[in-house]
């Protein structure tokens, strides 16, 4: 499985566990099970970045925050958009990812996933970040 893939199924358990708003390890190995990831690397990276967003949670929180338009809130992103940029934000600050590869495969998720403002919206926020 390529990396773009790894990171959309990555982004589909983000989003799940935003959903829910709390998935544990079991739910983890059965989400990697239903969608046959089963390479070492590849469970590894969907791992490191749900553990990595779930442990930073605080500071990617803020990250969004702070790149807001004035009178944005969180609570005003589609889950969605929200999902995208902490997976997103990860690569950026804590896997050190090239910014160009990790913004435009955000841009992409969004085009697929979000609405018609999404990509937009997180292209920008990326940016700024």
């Amino acid at each position: 499985m390529k990396r773009t893939e790894t990171r959309e199924l990555t982004f589909r358990l983000i989003y799940s566990s935003e959903i829910q708003k709390n998935m544990d390890e079991e739910q983890i190995e059965l989400f990697l099970q239903e969608n046959d990831i089963g390479e070492k690397t590849e469970i590894k990276y969907v791992t490191e970045v749900f553990t990595g967003i779930k442990e930073n949670k605080e500071e990617i929180l803020k990250l969004i925050e702070n790149n807001l338009k004035e009178k944005w809130t969180i609570d005003r992103l589609s889950k969605i958009d929200f999902a995208i940029l902490e997976v997103a934000i990860f690569e950026l600050i804590f896997s050190k990812l090239p910014y160009k590869i990790v913004i435009n495969e955000a841009v992409e998720l969004a085009k697929k996933y979000g609405d018609d403002n999404s990509k937009s919206f997180v292209n920008g926020i990326l940016a700024s970040i």
